[in-house]
């Protein structure tokens, strides 16, 4: 094996670091294809061409993604397909999460493959092969995977089902205290006892199975930090609960945090940006239907860059351009 294939991949932490600094913005675009969120043009195009099969929505999906990326390139700092938008597609939508993923990182953007995997073992370590590379061939050369560079997971499983696929070169997002009204049937319920290695007895957020959550990813990523001062393991802490969040961080201060709930789901720039440390850092804000779907903002058939949405003349791109400028805005006025 030569020098080359020896040499220490990027740090993942480093490198998000390195494209919020680049950008400026902490936004990290949803690429969450519906087909209730393709424009008529596009939509009647494919159906033209290939009829009312898996084929013309993987095709849709993949022109549709494309045209986004291209907007928003340079002005976030990440992109996070959400993987089961395409599972239920066949092969097509397969082959449109594989093509806007290569499309992506030509564009230089880092790439989060939002899928929420787990299991222990080899089938962990098969997780990490599919998104991030490295499946053996028939004749054991290593086989290129998706190429994301973050996968998000659950770590009910413990470490058994973290390490496996951290060994396949990505970085994770566990799930800690997510976003959705539900989230605290299980993950606010309190332990008995703190959590192990709670960073404090008498923090409420440590007593909790979120706490837990976030005193096993502050573990998993200590030895693994970067020299931006983040590891590769981070955690996806919703933007529904400012105080829960700020909690989160003291126990995590070396954890990116991936922060869903933003805009369509309710939260607002301050809940987003209460789990960063100090300084403003450590956070990345994701905002999916709230770009994507900005083409149709205003139901009266006109968009929020002046767009007809009734009929062929709609820059749903311009649209996504737009609202993620807005976004940007609305995250650093704070």
């Amino acid at each position: 094996m030569g020098a080359e294939n020896k040499r220490k991949p990027p740090h993942v932490g480093d490198q998000l670091v390195e494209a919020i600094d680049t950008t400026g913005s902490i936004a990290c675009v949803g690429l969450d294809p519906r087909p209730e969120l393709i424009p008529p043009e596009l939509r009647d195009r494919m159906l033209a061409k290939h009829g009312p099969t898996f084929a013309a929505v993987g095709e849709a999906f993949t022109e549709f993604n494309r045209r986004i990326i291209d907007e928003v390139a340079g002005r976030c700092a990440a992109v996070k397909p959400q993987v089961a938008c395409y599972e239920p597609y066949g092969v097509p939508g397969w082959e449109a999460l594989e093509l806007t993923i290569a499309h992506a990182r030509a564009a230089g953007l880092v790439v989060i493959a939002d899928a929420k995997r787990n299991d222990i073992g080899s089938t962990a370590t098969h997780y990490g092969q599919a998104f991030f590379g490295g499946a053996p061939g028939l004749d054991e050369r290593r086989l290129p995977g998706l190429g994301a560079g973050w996968l998000t997971v659950n770590g009910y499983l413990g470490f058994d089902g973290i390490g496996p696929i951290l060994d396949e070169g990505g970085g994770v997002f566990v799930l800690v205290r997510t976003s959705n009204p539900g989230a605290g049937d299980l993950q606010d319920l309190p332990l008995a006892v703190s959590g192990e290695g709670a960073v404090d007895q008498h923090d409420a957020a440590a007593l909790t199975i979120a706490g837990q959550m976030a005193t096993l990813v502050a573990r998993w990523g200590a030895e693994r930090v970067g020299a931006s001062g983040f590891s590769d393991v981070g955690a996806v802490v919703g933007a529904t609960n400012a105080e829960q969040a700020a909690a989160l961080r003291e126990q995590m201060p070396n954890t990116l945090f991936l922060v869903p709930g933003y805009g369509a789901q309710g939260g607002g720039a301050s809940g987003a940006l209460a789990g960063a440390r100090a300084d403003g850092s450590g956070v990345v804000v994701n905002s999916s239907r709230g770009i994507i779907g900005a083409w149709r903002h205003d139901t009266s058939g006109t968009d929020i860059s002046g767009n007809d949405t009734s009929g062929t003349g709609v820059d749903y791109a311009a649209a996504a351009g737009a609202a993620l400028d807005e976004m940007n805005r609305d995250l650093a006025a704070g």
